[in-house]
């Protein structure tokens, strides 16, 4: 279970795009190491791979295919529980700001111009709050996509350099 700090951490969407940005970073050191090890394992191998070579690399499409299913399965299951709606309400804030814009424009008094341009602000300003979560919704795609991945990345990494050193 996470802990509180990691909890208020992770709402943070500069923390999740540095999260991200990290787990990337790993995912591709693991990769890097786990291309090294099958690459030398095949050029090993040859023309004649062992039957443990020859499951090692089915292992390899095998295990490509389901984490990209994996990570677009997560990212479409993301977006639609937070991207989707979030956007609607965006644009539909959009709209009512838009409204009190043009009903402000068409004041005939300067006190009723006031009253209209306090609703134009307050609509704008909630506009502008819900478009800026939209960052934090296209994080939280971002990070479901990448965890399929990374996990099987850095599980082939260790597995490998056990195999290697054992």
């Amino acid at each position: 279970m996470p802990s509180l700090t990691s909890v208020a951490r992770l709402s943070n969407p500069l923390m999740l795009w540095v999260d991200v940005a990290l787990k990337t970073q790993e995912m591709l050191l693991s990769s890097g190491s786990v291309i090294q090890m099958r690459t030398g394992r095949m050029a090993k191998a040859g023309l004649a791979p062992s039957a443990a070579d020859l499951a090692e690399f089915q292992l390899m499409g095998d295990e490509k295919i389901a984490a990209a299913g994996e990570s677009g399965a997560a990212m479409v299951r993301q977006w639609h529980s937070s991207h989707v709606s979030l956007a609607n309400r965006a644009l539909q804030q959009w709209i009512l700001s838009a409204g009190a814009f043009l009903s402000m424009a068409g004041s005939v008094t300067p006190a009723q111009a006031a009253e209209r341009s306090d609703a134009f602000v307050q609509a704008t300003a909630r506009a502008a709050g819900t478009a800026s979560r939209l960052s934090g919704a296209a994080v939280r795609i971002a990070r479901e996509g990448l965890k399929p991945i990374h996990a099987a990345a850095t599980s082939n990494a260790r597995r490998l350099a056990a195999e290697l050193r054992g």
